[in-house]
């Protein structure tokens, strides 16, 4: 097939998308696709006289590395310049148009807030994972938190505060604060006191002007994979130093993660049931992951939902897969495989 791998953006995690978008690219060329990685935002330069004739030129790319630190949008934004087509980079809607289908290696606000979805159904372009709505709904922390609740789905207590009402609700420390459509731990803190508290709002307020606050649960952090409506294996995350923050997710040896994880059969199935509970709750397709914590009583919480999961050399559900003997280039290709079917209803 002709394949659009779609990275970068303009999200926090533009750098985080990129490396997921280098190891799907390479690993459905080794499958046999021809598949092209492109930049949603910095565009494409064709090599070729059409879009069709470009995927001829598909080829294995060097591996690249996530930062430690989050990247300078502001001089990405810089080096692109104009472009016809606003927020789409140069060729870009071109070469997806005459792909097959996009496979979505987009990470955070524009490639996970169910925008860029919503423009590809208006145009006719196949592409993998869930749809505008089920995206939209689990990128606004503060919505998919409502439903959770709504639907018997164990979640942290928390509210939703602005620039202008901040001062209004006062949290039960220690508390996590959070911009509220972020994503990779970009912006999280936690706070012990109201002088923590104070620099968390100003952290997250730097990246989004509405966030979250909930309680802290401490505890054992677990990601649950779902894919068409079915649990995959669970996975344990535990940092060897401070919590799951974007160093921690994206360092290789800076966390321990075991899969599947050390629980027991009964807790193992009821984490998998909110999985799929959340799943359905947030009208998700195809797939995603939910996270949880758990407490040391077995009490559990989901946390978030994210709908393009990463697929980095250190990301979660490819490890998830991995238990169950699928490896990366076949996960690859059965996410490219469950996401056309919903084409086919």
């Amino acid at each position: 097939m002709k394949i659009v791998v779609l990275a970068g953006g303009v999200s926090t995690e533009r750098d985080v998308s990129i490396v997921t978008g280098t190891m799907v690219c390479n690993a459905l060329v080794k499958k046999g696709h021809q598949a092209i990685l492109m930049d949603v935002f910095m565009g494409y330069d064709m090599k070729k006289n059409s879009a069709q004739e470009e995927f001829s030129t598909a080829h294995e790319l060097d591996a690249v590395k996530v930062a430690e630190q989050s990247p300078d949008l502001e001089m990405v934004k810089k080096n692109r310049g104009n472009s016809p087509d606003g927020f789409f980079g140069k060729n870009v809607l071109e070469m997806c148009k005459a792909s097959d289908i996009v496979f979505m290696a987009l990470h955070g606000e524009d490639g996970e807030n169910g925008k860029i979805q919503a423009a590809f159904d208006l145009l006719g372009i196949r592409y993998t994972g869930t749809g505008y709505l089920g995206s939209a709904l689990a990128m606004n922390k503060d919505m998919a938190k409502d439903l959770f609740v709504k639907n018997q789905i164990p979640t942290p207590a928390g509210f939703y505060v602005t620039r202008e009402n901040y001062m209004e609700q006062k949290p039960v420390f220690p508390c996590i604060v959070k911009p509220a459509c972020g994503g990779s731990s970009v912006g999280i803190s936690i706070a012990h006191d109201e002088e923590e508290y104070q620099k968390a709002l100003e952290e997250a307020f730097f990246w989004e002007e509405k966030l979250v606050v909930e309680e802290y649960i401490t505890g054992r952090e677990f990601s649950v994979g779902v894919i068409e409506g079915r649990a995959c294996p669970i996975i344990e995350i535990a940092p060897l130093s401070g919590f799951y923050d974007y160093k921690n997710k994206y360092q290789a040896g800076s966390t321990i993660e075991t899969c599947p994880a050390e629980l027991s059969p009964e807790l193992t199935q009821k984490m998998q049931k909110y999985a799929c509970m959340a799943y359905d709750a947030l009208k998700l397709e195809t797939y995603a992951r939910m996270d949880f914590m758990m407490k040391e009583n077995g009490d559990m919480y989901c946390l978030e939902a994210n709908t393009l999961p990463g697929m980095t050399p250190t990301s979660l559900l490819p490890q998830e897969a991995a238990a169950e003997g699928v490896s990366f280039e076949e996960l690859c290709e059965k996410l490219i495989q469950v996401s056309l079917r919903k084409y086919e209803k």
